[in-house]
């Protein structure tokens, strides 16, 4: 195998005492949110139809404000002049899609099956949050967990081709044709491509497009040194806001439902814990066997626990209606997934100081 020249990773050290206060404490910042929001919906109940209302077609307006606020900052820290060294690492690449679009959907399959027997709506939901794969909130997860930016850019847009071209058919494989084969009735998503194609549109790519032309006119501006030392470090900690906006409005919307089915909640929440743990610690096996350096390590294993959320509930939403256990299932999907990768933060950095004490090299094939 052949070496490459190691890229650097946003942040030098992924060591917890030198996160930043925000980050430090951003597990406690959440649950505050997620208080808020609840707090919010059950003092003026009338708040839900109000942001149900500011929707076109099955996009919400103020969750996508809060997620293309959170996405924006991070896109504009890549380096997108080094983005041609990341597409000759074949190996890593290799092991992502199979990490995403055969592992994980599988395991989501067999999990919501085992959990969920009887409750075939919320069972539907997991299945559908299963085959979105990440485009978001990974981007912070990786940023915060010391990852390879870069390379996280581009498996996301790896991510969200095979989205528009796989969702579909694995919908269909693993919803209507899966089932029968143990003699279970099936159940038909539909769900065009263009709906797939707009949602990551929509999510990916303006932020995408607005970071990127951030760094290359204000670097060609400013220079290379202000944009990394002084702008960057400036703006990469309002993603936060956004993600804490998202949050507030998820719960203002859904908390009342959510409290009023404890244990149906309790029940979806299970599964969906051991799949983002197992995906995770999974992942940073294959990768830490395949020699990968911390950085590619991380950002693969973030990448595969990680879910497209807002493709889900869009799906659930446009399908069963608001109202439905698929739509609160997939609901609940982000709700567990944000403390859990939270935490997943701190696993990883851990795993740095244990496992990875000499930073590896990119490999190659």
């Amino acid at each position: 195998m052949s070496q490459m020249n190691k890229i650097e990773p946003t942040q030098p050290s992924g060591m917890v005492g030198r996160l930043s206060v925000l980050d430090r404490f951003l597990p406690l910042w959440i649950l505050l949110a997620m208080a808020v929001g609840v707090g919010l919906g059950a003092a003026a109940p009338g708040v839900k139809d109000v942001f149900d209302a500011l929707r076109i077609g099955t996009v919400s307006l103020p969750i996508a404000i809060g997620l293309l606020w959170m996405m924006y900052p991070v896109l504009a820290k890549v380096k997108y002049e080094q983005l041609g060294k990341i597409t000759q690492a074949k190996q890593q690449f290799g092991v992502s899609l199979t990490l995403n679009w055969i592992i994980g959907p599988a395991l989501m399959f067999i999990l919501a099956w085992i959990f969920l027997p009887d409750l075939p709506g919320y069972r539907t939901g997991l299945i559908i949050i299963g085959l979105a794969r990440c485009i978001a909130m990974v981007l912070i997860w990786n940023m915060l967990a010391g990852g390879d930016s870069e390379y996280c850019a581009v498996l996301v847009a790896l991510n969200s081709v095979f989205q528009i071209l796989m969702y579909s058919p694995l919908a269909y494989f693993y919803l209507r044709v899966v089932p029968g084969w143990f003699g279970a009735e099936g159940m038909i998503v539909d769900i065009s491509m263009w709906d797939i194609t707009k949602s990551v549109l929509i999510f990916l790519g303006i932020p995408l497009a607005a970071g990127a032309i951030t760094r290359l006119v204000l670097i060609r501006r400013k220079g290379a040194e202000w944009y990394d030392e002084e702008f960057a470090p400036r703006l990469g900690p309002t993603a936060l806001i956004g993600l804490l906006f998202t949050i507030v409005v998820m719960f203002s919307m859904q908390g009342d439902k959510i409290l009023a089915n404890p244990w149906h909640v309790l029940r979806v929440a299970i599964p969906l814990l051991i799949y983002f743990v197992l995906m995770f610690l999974v992942s940073f096996a294959i990768s830490k066997w395949r020699g990968f350096s911390y950085e590619m390590s991380a950002t693969q294993s973030f990448t595969a626990a990680s879910n497209n959320f807002e493709l889900a509930i869009a799906v659930a939403v446009g399908t069963f209606g608001i109202a439905s256990q698929e739509a609160l299932a997939t609901v609940i999907g982000p709700l567990i997934e944000v403390p859990v990768l939270i935490g997943l933060v701190y696993v990883a950095l851990w795993i740095k100081e244990r496992f990875f004490q000499m930073p590896g090299e990119l490999v190659s094939s």
